[in-house]
């Protein structure tokens, strides 16, 4: 591995941004329970309000458990020593795409291609 990436340091960012992950996906818990829909107590409005808000919380819900799947990728990629390596093309990916994003399978190049 290049001595360049400190794969102690991006283990480190990942394994916070898990437990960022797991606190939001903890403290947002209600916001995707079913929604009761008593007429007589709710407005319409207010009840496509809550089904909006509850449909929103479900996405968040779905963006925490693919990223939390990222990092648990990029773990495992550390600990078979091939962390910083493009999945696509085997070439190093650059530190400052790292930095930004340490869960990122792809160098630049191979990302746009697989976009395209």
């Amino acid at each position: 591995m290049d001595d360049a990436i400190d794969v102690a340091a991006f283990r480190d960012l990942l394994l916070a941004r898990e437990r960022t992950l797991i606190e939001e996906e903890a403290s947002s818990g209600d916001s995707a329970s079913t929604i009761e829909l008593d007429q007589a107590r709710v407005g319409r409005l207010s009840r496509v309000d809550a089904l909006q808000a509850q449909q929103m919380a479900k996405a968040s819900s779905r963006r925490r458990h693919a990223e939390r799947g990222r990092i648990a990728a990029a773990l495992k990629r550390i600990d078979d020593g091939e962390y910083g390596y493009c999945l696509s093309c085997g070439e190093m990916i650059p530190v400052p795409r790292l930095k930004i994003e340490p869960a990122v399978p792809q160098c630049v190049g191979c990302a746009a291609n697989s976009e395209a």
